[in-house]
């Protein structure tokens, strides 16, 4: 279901039914008119914050844009089942995806149909939001090209005959827009033409005195010589019909052009305004489809089928007139290029030349020719390699896009690849759907086969005989699969193995060589790398993306999948080539691991980033036990704990298993792998590398097991590892309520941190600080650092602190009574904990989860959330430090779902546990939840003098109540008051502040 949005006025939604979508609020409707205007494209949630608040951000700015985000979300959610998917958090904060605005409308109609285009308009562009700053840009934009409609409509309506409406209604325009020359121009025709000369030529005067006031300028040379022609009153200024030129030889369409929406406008845009536009792409792309389709729109047109050509021949003006119909007169001796430019000089054509590649340099002759010497001609030519012409465009064909996420049904069904595929496969066998059980394997065929058209086609032919399982399991031998019996298809185009082929039969030996060795890469390569590997000089790298053969995204060379298992085949002394492969990034992935503690963290973390799937080859073919340690910090940092533990349990030499032996249990700790203690002790008493025994305590501080994560703590003088010690050890004095310690250490680690220049260490003990100023009541300063911490792990893109700040976040809006805010940001960190695999942060995302829904209103899934925490901290005993808190929350939804009984056990469990635990704190609201189920059961004394405990027990502790908290507890304290009356209550309080915990929890 679709929600279509305008822009075109004051900012709207609506169904696909044409029903208002309703956005609640000021605030969110500005959150949607900034995606809208950057739509498909991700903004900053710090560029959010700034366009909705300014310098009036909240405090929480991030929990509040999260708010309407959420608030977005549901009201498009509301209106069309799916909708609120449109709004997706992405890294470093949210895009909406859709393709259905009126402004894409309006661009997409303006080049053919301007009457049509300028009705979608309903005011001034983003009417109600036009006064803000992010929007002006675009406003701007609109705003221009809705007088360049008004001007092309006011064109074709003069060469219809209508001078006098026209004259009248440009008047105004004019008037509003005295400056702007082409508007002036179609005015100053439609006067003369309407027999108002003397009118036309004092609005030229008009506009000259205009220019030169107010910009010191003349009218451009278009305007000098139309006003020369109105003082010779040249009879041509009158409009007359457009006469005809050759036959229009551009096929009729068969069927529909899937995918190419966004190019298609474009391109009719490009099109009309340069003379030579050259589509480049691989064989398959669908150069010539996406061309044909923009010559429908332009009359006359011709398409030159040039593939028949043999290879270097000099027949491409014979081939464009036979085109034409232009048949050679008898005994011409006129060669056929001048022929032809005799024919098209002084008309209007577009001629479409398809497959130059084989005759790129007779064809390029031509082209030159025909743009010199005829002025009305237009060329937009396809190819696999440019042409090399001046005021050439280079237009490159993608393949089609793929699926966001393969297994989101909706998400592959919008993928232009998955929607190709689906409609040629339907067209084959008719039963055939894209649902939940065929999209992940059609977004997994189309990813496979790079998302190019023609592959997609071919595989699309085969349904019908093999199944869509059948061909997904025979996408290893795709040239064997790949072919079709279509007769009506050049025989280069009937199987992928042809398409490639006739490309890699242009190379020269040399250059084949090179691509077959640049085929070992995954994913591509630096020009660097191309050279170590392959020895593959810059100039080959660039007549190879000249041919469309390998691909260039401004950082990176890669070849198709498709294109690399064809070259690769053809591969001589592969085992060489695969050995210096794997040797170069042994070396990258050494040079890397140090360089990730400091102030090149992001930059080498964006570096093996991009060579992931190079060092999973590498891994593969041989780079073993000391490629994987020289990974596992990058591995971790990236929350990539299973394929860490995957890579580590290669074996290796005796010196290789001893470096590789911490990293393997610090891992398989952080996994929540059964370990005993003298074990662990024994590997980090035998490790030669401070920095693997910090990450063994560590993972075990996770864990909760503070005493032997103390014990285990490395004494260094390296500075990264001392910080990183400093900031387990406010980690364990957090959990401990030693604030002071906390305070200190947590300090020295983010100084020492921010010094060496290391973001994921300040993260870490700034997590702490902000923990600190959480217990002590400053909501706005943990927030602030968490925020922060947030913004930071973002640009970082470290996914585990990513998570780890959402749960703070949602944590401190629980505390801050934003129950709606919690559970988004808690549903994001709990979906990236899940993706990690992290036990510990599994659960910490699940405690504000359960805490926000039973303090919104939300039992049931509150009990459902708390249930799987006790059950998994009562499994853990005592090493789950969160089990105290998660049993009171779980004791006060008890007790709202009237069992009274069982939330006093629950309660009186969580305190049992807190004291041994070596967590005091945890005490005080299970005293609290004590008396919140006393004055349930009617034992107001009790429940007063736990009251009184819990509140002397707060101070002793120095931990103040957050507001979420102090809710609770005055609701306690009201009830009880109606029951006692102040004077009583006041006197019961004093003697339960007497009372020490131990003997307040023995009251009940």
């Amino acid at each position: 279901m679709l929600v279509r949005f305008g822009v075109l006025g004051p900012v709207t939604a609506t169904t696909e039914a044409g029903d208002p979508v309703v956005i609640p609020g000021a605030k969110v409707r500005l959150l949607l008119a900034d995606l809208l205007t950057n739509r498909n494209h991700v903004v900053s949630a710090d560029r959010l914050i700034d366009d909705l608040w300014g310098e009036n951000a909240p405090a929480n700015a991030s929990g509040a844009l999260q708010v309407r985000v959420s608030q977005l979300r549901k009201a498009l959610g509301d209106a069309e089942p799916g909708a609120r998917d449109r709004v997706e958090s992405v890294a470093p904060g949210y895009v909406l995806r859709t393709g259905d605005v009126d402004a894409d409308r309006f661009a997409a109609l303006l080049p053919t149909d301007p009457a049509t285009a300028l009705g979608l308009w309903r005011g001034e562009a983003y009417a109600d939001v036009a006064d803000h700053e992010f929007v002006r840009a675009e406003v701007l934009r609109l705003t221009e090209q809705r007088l360049v409609a008004r001007e092309r409509l006011a064109a074709a309506r003069l060469e219809r005959g209508e001078h006098d409406a026209v004259a009248a209604e440009l008047a105004a325009l004019v008037a509003q827009h005295p400056l702007r020359e082409a508007l002036r121009g179609v005015y100053l025709r439609a006067l003369y033409a309407a027999g108002r000369r003397a009118e036309a030529l004092d609005s030229y005067a008009d506009l000259r005195n205009h220019l030169a006031d107010e910009l010191g300028l003349d009218p451009g040379p278009e305007l000098v010589a139309l006003h020369g022609r109105l003082l010779a009153q040249d009879a041509a200024l009158s409009p007359v019909p457009t006469a005809a030129i050759v036959r229009n030889s551009v096929p009729a369409r068969l069927d529909e052009l899937v995918g190419r929406g966004e190019a298609l406008v474009e391109l009719r845009a490009l099109v009309p305004s340069r003379r030579l536009v050259t589509l480049i792409g691989p064989g398959g792309v669908g150069k010539t489809r996406l061309a044909t389709e923009v010559a429908r729109d332009h009359a006359p047109a011709c398409l030159v089928e040039l593939a028949p050509l043999p290879a270097g021949d000099g027949g491409v003006a014979d081939r464009v007139l036979g085109a034409l119909d232009l048949a050679e007169p008898t005994g011409s001796v006129v060669p056929p290029a001048d022929r032809l430019l005799t024919a098209v000089r002084g008309r209007d054509l577009l001629i479409v030349l398809d497959n130059c590649e084989h005759v790129v340099e007779d064809a390029a002759e031509l082209v030159a020719r025909l743009l010199r010497e005829a002025p009305g001609v237009t060329v937009l030519a396809t190819s696999r390699e440019p042409l090399g012409l001046t005021g050439e465009v280079l237009w490159e064909v993608p393949p089609l896009p793929l699926a966001d996420d393969d297994h989101d049904v909706d998400a592959v069904r919008r993928s232009a690849a998955a929607r190709l595929f689906t409609a040629r496969a339907a067209a084959q066998q008719r039963t055939f759907r894209l649902d939940e059980r065929t999209a992940p394997l059609v977004a997994h065929l189309c990813r496979r086969l790079d998302g190019l058209p023609l592959a997609l086609e071919l595989a699309a032919t085969r349904v019908r005989a093999l199944g869509l399982e059948g061909v997904v399991a025979r996408l290893d031998d795709r040239f064997a699969l790949l072919t079709a019996s279509t007769r009506d298809v050049p025989a280069r185009q009937r199987t992928l193995t042809a398409v490639i082929a006739w490309s890699w039969d242009l190379l020269a030996p040399d250059d084949q060589q090179a691509l077959a060795r640049l085929a070992v890469f995954r994913d591509g390569c630096t020009a660097d790398a191309a050279s170590a590997v392959c020895g593959t000089s810059l100039d080959t790298l660039a007549t190879l993306v000249d041919r469309s053969l390998v691909v260039f995204d401004g950082h990176r060379y890669r070849l198709l999948e498709s294109v690399a298992e064809f070259a690769l085949a053809r591969l001589e002394s592969a085992d060489d080539v695969r050995a210096r492969h794997t040797s170069y990034h042994l070396a990258l992935a050494g040079r890397a691991d140090p360089l990730l503690r400091g102030p090149h963290q992001r930059e080498w973390l964006a570096r093996l980033d991009a060579e992931d799937a190079n060092l999973h080859a590498a891994l593969a073919a041989g780079g073993g036990l000391p490629l994987a340690c020289a990974l596992t910090w990058y591995w971790y940092l990236r929350g990539r704990l299973t394929e860490a533990r995957t890579a580590l349990a290669r074996p290796g030499t005796p010196a290789e298993e001893r470096r590789a032996s911490p990293w393997r249990l610090g891992f398989a700790l952080l996994q929540g792998a059964a370990f005993a203690a003298d074990d662990v002790r024994a590997c980090v008493a035998a490790c030669e590398d401070p920095r693997a025994a910090w990450f063994v305590a560590h993972a075990l501080i996770e864990r909760s097991e503070l005493e032997l994560t103390a014990s285990l703590l490395p004494v260094t003088d390296d500075p990264w590892t001392g910080a990183a010690v400093a900031s387990t050890r406010a980690m364990i004095a957090h959990a401990t309520g030693d604030w002071a310690e906390l305070e200190r250490v947590a300090t020295r680690g983010a100084a020492v941190f921010e010094e060496l220049g290391d973001g994921w260490g300040w993260l870490r003990a700034s997590e702490w600080l902000a923990g600190l100023a959480e217990v002590r009541g400053d909501f706005d300063g943990a927030a602030a650092l968490h925020s922060e911490g947030l913004r930071r792990a973002e640009e970082l893109s470290l996914t585990a602190e990513v998570g780890g700040r959402l749960s703070w976040l949602a944590w401190l809006a629980v505390q801050t009574r934003d129950y709606a805010a919690a559970q988004e940001l808690g549903e994001r960190a709990h979906r990236m904990a899940v993706a990690q695999g992290s036990s510990a942060s599994i659960a910490f995302a699940q405690i504000s989860l359960g805490f926000g829904a039973r303090r919104g209103g939300k039992l049931d899934r509150a009990v459902e959330h708390l249930t799987q925490l006790v059950e998994r901290g009562r499994a853990e005993a005592a090493t789950a430090l969160f089990l105290p808190m998660a049993l009171i929350e779980l004791g006060y939804a008890t007790e709202q779902l009237g069992d009274v009984d069982g939330a006093i056990a629950l309660h009186r469990e969580a305190f049992d546990l807190a004291g041994p635990m070596g967590s005091p704190r945890n005490e005080v609201p299970a005293l609290e939840g004590l008396a919140s189920a006393a004055a349930a059961r009617g034992d107001a004394p009790a429940a007063a003098r736990l009251l009184g405990a819990a509140a002397a027990a707060r101070v002793a502790v120095e931990s103040p109540p957050a507001p979420a908290e102090q809710d609770e507890v005055d609701r306690v304290t009201d009830r009880l008051t109606d029951v006692l009356g102040e004077p009583r209550l006041t006197v019961l309080l004093t003697e339960g502040a007497a009372l020490t915990p131990a003997e307040a929890r023995a009251l009940l």
